[in-house]
């Protein structure tokens, strides 16, 4: 009984470029699997929550705060120098927001959709308090929504924290203002920041860090000025209500 051997066929150069191919693809496989897991972390990392707020008559009028997913921050503003001057300036600073905050505003976009639909009340009875704006932007997504109140508890929580978040900036304006030009001011906005930081009503200190410092290092400004300064540069990276 004959046995039939199989019959090998010449490998042409069209059949090797194939298998070339075929072993490029199976190579390339796990680095191609590795990078679509890695897509959604990328489009994270790009991540950027903004909260901005225009009222009118309102010191500042116009504001707006954008966290970035690393925690870098950029805030603006527009206002006057002080609630006893008419003269008007634009005020620009970034910094880090700490890791408890930025982890908050991210986590509060997610719930909130991330101002993927309708945010207001639509109540017209509710009293303005100015225009305000989220948006959501990453590699994925672009969205944003305006409103004056919000029923939904994740942007209420959002609105008290970059209103707290602004009001350290404020402060941090005004004292790099009086620290060069009004030093005997500085005494009672000291004490003004630090009751509110003391209730809970300001958040991010750190931002705020380097005027600090600059008042409490600066021998011509009085003791119990530099003692406030201190007193608030201890206080930590966060005071926000609710934290």
């Amino acid at each position: 009984m004959s046995s039939t051997k199989p019959i090998l066929k010449p490998i042409t150069a069209d059949r090797k470029a194939d298998l070339k191919r075929a072993t490029r693809l199976c190579l390339g496989l796990p680095a191609f699997l590795a990078f679509l897991s890695v897509i959604p972390l990328l489009a994270s990392d790009a991540a950027t929550v903004t909260f901005t707020l225009d009222f009118p008559n309102s010191n500042p009028d116009h504001y707006s705060i954008s966290v970035q997913f690393d925690g870098h921050t950029k805030y603006e503003s527009s206002g006057r120098i002080s609630d006893q001057s008419d003269d008007r300036d634009t005020y620009e600073t970034e910094f880090t927001v700490s890791d408890a905050t930025r982890t908050r505003i991210f986590d509060l976009a997610a719930q909130a959709h991330y101002f993927s639909g309708k945010i207001d009340s639509g109540n017209k009875k509710i009293a303005f308090t100015g225009a305000k704006k989220l948006s959501y932007q990453d590699a994925q997504r672009n969205s944003s929504a305006d409103y004056n109140f919000s029923p939904q508890p994740a942007v209420q929580q959002l609105t008290s924290l970059f209103q707290s978040v602004e009001a350290t900036l404020e402060f941090g304006r005004r004292l790099v203002y009086f620290h060069r030009y009004q030093k005997l001011a500085l005494d009672d906005e000291l004490k003004r920041m630090e009751d509110e930081a003391r209730r809970g009503e300001i958040a991010e200190l750190q931002a705020v860090k380097p005027v600090l410092q600059q008042i409490y290092e600066d021998p011509s400004v009085i003791n119990v000025v530099r003692a406030r300064a201190l007193r608030l540069i201890e206080m930590g990276p966060s005071q926000a209500a609710g934290n």
